[in-house]
């Protein structure tokens, strides 16, 4: 019955985000940055940080990836990324927002994802700490006392000497944790084309 409940879930998670994709790419589509022509050094900064976050963001998902590949049911993951945090995935997945709305090489793009990622992340963390709290009873609940809930505390990082690795897991987790990366690609060439006049130019903003 859980499985169904959270395969839902999930399901309506992936219909709503590739919506809000689908939103987010058409709008752009025909938004310009004012700071490309007002200030290229500033367009290209902001360019230039959200790749930076961008890459942080990919490599930190393949990271955490890597630990709950095919554990995260099974057990209780407290090591690598998730000893930094209990929730670092997420952290990492809201670098990526905020790096793809960089990416826009505007301010307005990055605020509305943080504001979308802050309106709809904290639920799904609230019923994910739920379930995890229901599976492994007092070990989740010495885990939270001793691990941030959300922002990494670098200085209580914990890794194994070795590791087993689901590779079959793992190998379709690689899609999920180059996303963001993909987003930059689409955005890239959705301003060429609008560049071209293939896309009209209904707004600009900052």
């Amino acid at each position: 019955m859980e499985a169904t409940v959270k395969s839902r879930m999930q399901k309506w998670r992936i219909r709503l985000s590739v919506l809000a994709g689908v939103v987010f790419f058409a709008f752009n589509s025909v938004t310009a940055s004012r700071w490309e022509r007002e200030s290229p050094l500033v367009s290209a900064l902001l360019f230039s940080l959200g790749l930076v976050l961008v890459g942080v963001a990919s490599l930190g998902r393949l990271w955490c990836s890597l630990y709950i590949a095919g554990y995260k049911s099974s057990r209780l993951v407290t090591e690598g990324p998730y000893s930094l945090s209990r929730n670092p995935l997420y952290f990492f997945s809201l670098l990526g927002f905020i790096g793809v709305g960089l990416a826009s090489e505007t301010l307005l793009m990055p605020a509305i994802l943080v504001l979308a990622f802050a309106s709809y992340y904290p639920a799904v963390i609230r019923a994910e700490e739920k379930r995890l709290n229901f599976l492994h009873l007092e070990s989740y609940l010495e885990y939270a006392r001793s691990t941030p809930r959300f922002f990494p505390a670098v200085g209580k990082l914990r890794e194994p000497e070795t590791y087993v690795v689901n590779p079959k897991i793992f190998r379709r987790h690689l899609l999920d944790a180059l996303v963001f990366g993909w987003c930059v690609g689409i955005l890239e060439i959705l301003e060429e084309l609008r560049h071209l006049g293939w896309n009209p130019q209904l707004f600009t903003t900052y």
